[in-house]
């Protein structure tokens, strides 16, 4: 392994926190939060959801809006929805100053009807994420989701 000089470390360091939480606000987004601007603006101009074993995927920020949109209309995401997306185990790859992938596992849960009710999970699966640095820093180029469901 070649040993990164200070300054490459801390600029190392800097990504993979900025892209950490990249992730973690794109869950927050899918629960909570507007899609328009601030999903869209977590993703590159071309950036690319969708799922490898379903063979689909959305290309570009219409497509993407617009398969969230239609993910909120069925219940799977959003406010009302009562679930709530974790990533968990997730590892970063610098790959370049301008390129980095990341892969985590996932967990959907439905959040308890009442309180001191049990949660459910939904759903589990792996994300497998490209990242690309642009002016106004590190943005999804393209989040590829593989389902397991429980």
């Amino acid at each position: 392994m070649t040993e990164l000089s200070t300054d490459e470390a801390v600029a190392r360091l800097l990504a993979e926190s900025e892209i950490r939480n990249l992730i973690g606000r794109i869950a927050h987004l899918s629960d909570d939060g507007e899609l328009e601007p601030d999903y869209l603006s977590l993703f590159t101009e071309d950036g690319r959801w969708g799922s490898k074993e379903g063979g689909v995927y959305y290309n570009g920020h219409a497509e993407i809006l617009a398969a969230a949109k239609e993910r909120r209309a069925q219940g799977r995401q959003g406010v009302g929805s009562g679930l709530l997306h974790f990533n968990v185990s997730c590892w970063i790859t610098i790959d370049s100053a301008d390129e980095a992938h990341a892969e985590s596992y996932f967990a959907v849960v439905k959040k308890a009807e009442e309180f001191g009710g049990a949660a459910t999970v939904m759903g589990t699966g792996r994300y497998n994420d490209t990242f690309r640095r642009t002016p106004d820093g590190w943005k999804f180029r393209e989040r590829s989701v593989t389902l397991n469901v429980t």
